[in-house]
């Protein structure tokens, strides 16, 4: 066998080494800018001296190194668990909804969250609270199931309308502190309280409407949309990402998009 033989790489050491990337370029995607990049550099530099001292047979400084290195997978866990769940939750919820891993023909229905109708009122009420800066957050759920959260508020089992809305929203309600949740073409429920998110990397400038939507797209599916008091402008978040600033037009292809 030649020399060329020997280093000509087979179709699945390519696919390999491209999985690989892809998998270490959404990890460092995800936590760019973030305490979690300081860390694995600290991990590096463990690693690599335990490998100089473990050359070197230097027994005592490798067998300390090598158990801390053991031990700090399980750490590794423990540290990283808001980081480990975004990621799963980032691979599970966008690609299975491209088909990647399930196919939508087989196991899931057409039938929209939304109809059509109901998403054009949430869109007349995000534009109509924008207008008079009215502070809002609304949660559309998608297949995760939102109990744990609408427990937390008050139910109302309500037709999703545009006055409606804003009337839950508006600044002198009693209602309008709070999630609102939209489940099965209804209202659910309203003043929910939702998680806030716990990445460093999220701007200071962001409120807690919106680290609050951040937190509740970082552990589930739903889509949510925030309308800030302060300035007016209309967010959708999901999948822990944001898009802010968005006129009517935008968030009509956000919604007919994610519906």
């Amino acid at each position: 066998m030649g020399l060329s033989a020997m280093f000509t790489p087979r179709v699945m050491d390519v696919v390999d080494i491209l999985l690989m990337g892809f998998l270490l370029y959404t990890f460092y995607s995800m936590t760019r800018g973030t305490a979690v990049m300081r860390i694995f550099g600290g991990i590096a530099v463990i690693f690599t001296l335990w490998l100089v001292v473990n050359a070197l047979n230097m027994d005592l400084t490798s067998t300390v190194l090598g158990q801390i290195m053991s031990v700090g997978l399980l750490a590794l866990v423990v540290v990283f668990q808001q980081e480990i769940r975004r990621f799963l939750l980032f691979v599970g919820s966008r690609y299975s909804r491209r088909g990647i891993f399930f196919s939508r023909r087989f196991f899931s229905s057409s039938r929209r969250i939304l109809p059509p109708t109901q998403a054009a009122e949430v869109v007349t009420a995000c534009m109509g609270m924008s207008e008079e800066h009215c502070g809002a957050l609304i949660v559309i759920a998608r297949r995760g199931d939102l109990e744990m959260y609408a427990n937390t508020g008050v139910r109302i089992d309500a037709v999703v309308n545009n006055r409606l809305l804003q009337n839950i929203f508006f600044k002198n309600s009693p209602l309008h502190d709070g999630a609102l949740i939209i489940s099965q073409d209804r209202i659910q429920a309203v003043q929910c309280i939702l998680p806030l998110t716990d990445n460093p990397a999220v701007a200071k400038r962001l409120g807690l409407r919106h680290r609050a939507a951040l937190g509740l797209t970082e552990r589930t599916d739903a889509l949510v949309l925030v309308v800030s008091e302060e300035t007016g402008a209309v967010s959708a978040v999901e999948n822990g990402e944001i898009k802010e600033a968005l006129d009517e037009s935008a968030l009509r292809r956000v919604l007919s998009r994610n519906l």
